[in-house]
């Protein structure tokens, strides 16, 4: 059974010295849908506190070196300025970092989608040997042994293990990094019409014109599902055949999540590798068509732009920060 949550959450639950701990007031922006949280991980001050305080702690990497937070900057929309983010020792993977705003509406996560629910994702950078080349029992026995960590872990989630709530108290804290309160928004969901100018509401009609709201779809602009754009004729070339790592299927190389648009001005460098640098960039591929793929959407067709629309769509998309969530206390 899950709980179906109204626009503002007032959750709490009993903590293990039996008073009724302190509620946390989640707030969903406005217009932007209901959504469902896991029966076992409902949000509560202390655990949004406890996983925001694991998730800039290095101590979850093997030498103490690597944080979440290392690779998700706040002011770059929990995103990072890297074609791919340094893990420990300097190691590299092969993708770029992804948002981390307005998980609480994605339906599986990393841009294969390899993982189904936010709480199991915590687990996937912990022992990724480019990341923080750890283990979860390695974990577990450094905040068993550590003096704050342990008994907050268990008043949080009193009589679960540590595992448990570890990855639970993280998730608990993604799901409050809510950006909704762009000059977008304010026109599109909260009826202020002076909240874009002239040149990004020209800007927001290309983007609908265009066909980019296809696949940039909702309030989270993501249809969540997965698209062969034709960035690569050979998806081979670094071994990365996208959704097909997890599904094994032919007809999967080269789909990978279509990302969230939120702050995308600030997200640089674009795609799951990070190959496009800015968003001129991105514009020109996509007006290009792409490149030749036999799993390439129909989708992307290849359009006309003059300077001054390619002008208008930039200033649309950039229209699309929220500067009160970028400039906010982590």
């Amino acid at each position: 059974m899950r709980y179906l949550l109204p626009l503002f959450l007032v959750l709490g639950l009993l903590s293990s010295c039996q008073k009724e701990e302190q509620a946390y007031a989640l707030a969903l922006p406005p217009g932007f849908p209901e959504v469902e949280l896991p029966e076992d991980n409902l949000p509560t001050a202390l655990r949004v506190e406890l996983g925001k305080r694991l998730f800039f702690d290095p101590i979850l990497s093997r030498d103490s070196s690597i944080s979440c937070g290392s690779c998700h900057f706040r002011a770059l929309g929990f995103a990072d300025n890297k074609v791919v983010s340094p893990g420990i020792a300097g190691r590299l993977g092969f993708r770029n970092a992804p948002i981390l705003t307005n998980l609480i509406y994605r339906e599986n996560f990393f841009f294969d989608g390899g993982v189904p629910n936010l709480e199991l994702q915590v687990v996937a950078p912990i022992e990724d040997t480019a990341e923080m080349d750890f283990h979860l029992g390695g974990v577990v026995e450094r905040l068993a042994r550590h003096p704050e960590y342990a008994p907050l872990l268990e008043k949080a989630y009193p009589g679960k293990p540590l595992t448990f709530a570890l990855t639970r108290a993280i998730a608990s804290y993604e799901r409050t990094l809510l950006s909704g309160q762009s000059a977008f928004d304010r026109y599109y969901y909260q009826g202020d019409s002076s909240a874009l100018n002239d040149q990004e509401k020209r800007g927001w009609q290309l983007f609908q014109d265009k066909g980019c709201r296809d696949c940039h779809a909702g309030p989270n602009f993501s249809n969540e599902e997965f698209i062969n754009i034709g960035l690569y004729a050979d998806y081979n070339y670094n071994g990365d055949p996208g959704r097909r790592r997890v599904t094994a299927l032919e007809s999967d190389i080269g789909k990978f999540k279509v990302p969230s648009l939120r702050n995308i001005a600030l997200t640089a460098p674009y795609m799951h590798d990070g190959s496009i640098q800015n968003l001129e960039e991105v514009i020109d591929f996509f007006a290009a068509g792409g490149e030749a793929h036999f799993n390439k959407s129909p989708e992307i067709q290849a359009f006309v732009l003059s300077p001054q629309e390619k002008a208008d769509l930039i200033a649309f998309l950039e229209s699309l920060t929220d500067w009160d969530f970028v400039q906010g206390t982590d």
